[in-house]
């Protein structure tokens, strides 16, 4: 069976209101628009979407709408992680997992647990759910980075962890990794800018954040580079890239949504700690995007 994982999956961003009640409306728009630039599968709930910030409710309502929206035209990966193992385990045990075709679940955080306390943590949430996991990595994020060896153990010992997004930063790291996975064990770019380059050393896509302004390019920039065609990537890579970079400058989604409102998508609204983007920013992502349109 074709893992459900390969291609462009996109890290869904939520709209709010200036209230910051959630645009459902604005949600569903997001979705279609997603759908129809060719994106592989969209990724719910996760860091991009401001999933920390929202209450059950109101986690139960975004997952239901995206659900609903999608209608099953791609896979759905819900992300659902944290830094206390048996409250996964019990949020596992709860979830609806109707349309959801598998979890995306961060390292720890915080805690700073060592290398056995990743393995043995990720081991639980793999027992844990009924559907495939894939496990994410991002230290600067977390404060602690699955190393290798540790990817590839689970890799290898959990049938149920089916990937890694790789979000490190570490070329070496990855490429330790594709080498010595077992076939069918997914490495995900977690890095937009890196995704080219990734996939032509064996990453099998990426789960992006510019994708949800240019999912179009950004689909079929991984397409080209999937079969092989440099040239065409390379050249969607770099029309991209200064976009990728600056999107990131003040913090993710701070950049995303500035772009979404540039494109008329989505009002900027972000819930606190998180905060609009400075007006500099703002102003150089307008100009990024004129420059990419012309």
């Amino acid at each position: 069976m074709k893992n459900p994982f390969i291609g462009t999956g996109v890290a869904l961003i939520t709209p709010f209101r200036k209230q910051e009640t959630i645009d459902f409306s604005r949600l569903e728009s997001m979705i279609n628009n997603i759908i129809a630039g060719g994106a592989n599968y969209i990724v719910a709930l996760g860091t991009t979407s401001e999933a920390a910030t929202m209450t059950d409710t109101e986690r139960h309502a975004v997952q239901d709408v995206i659900v609903e929206t999608v209608a099953d035209r791609c896979p759905i990966m819900l992300g659902l992680g944290g830094n206390n193992t048996q409250s996964i385990r019990d949020t596992i045990a709860k979830t609806n997992f109707d349309g959801i075709s598998g979890i995306l679940s961060v390292a720890p955080y915080y805690n700073k647990p060592n290398q056995r306390g990743l393995a043995q943590h990720f081991k639980i949430v793999a027992e844990s759910s009924p559907v495939p996991v894939v496990i994410y990595n991002v230290p600067g994020r977390t404060g602690v980075n699955i190393q290798a060896e540790t990817t590839l153990q689970l890799a290898n010992e959990c049938p149920n962890i089916i990937g890694i997004k790789e979000a490190s930063g570490n070329i070496s790291q990855v490429m330790q990794i594709i080498r010595n996975k077992p076939e069918k064990f997914l490495v995900i770019s977690g890095d937009d800018a890196l995704t080219y380059p990734m996939i032509t050393l064996g990453a099998s896509g990426v789960i992006s954040v510019i994708a949800n302004a240019l999912p179009k390019e950004m689909s079929a920039m991984v397409k080209h580079a999937m079969k092989g065609d440099i040239k065409k990537a390379q050249e969607l890579h770099y029309r991209m890239l200064p976009l990728m970079n600056a999107i990131f400058d003040e913090g993710n989604p701070t950049g995303i949504k500035a772009l979404l409102e540039i494109q008329g998508m989505i009002g900027n609204t972000l819930r606190l700690p998180l905060v609009k983007s400075s007006k500099q920013l703002y102003n150089k992502i307008s100009a990024l995007y004129d420059e990419f349109n012309a």
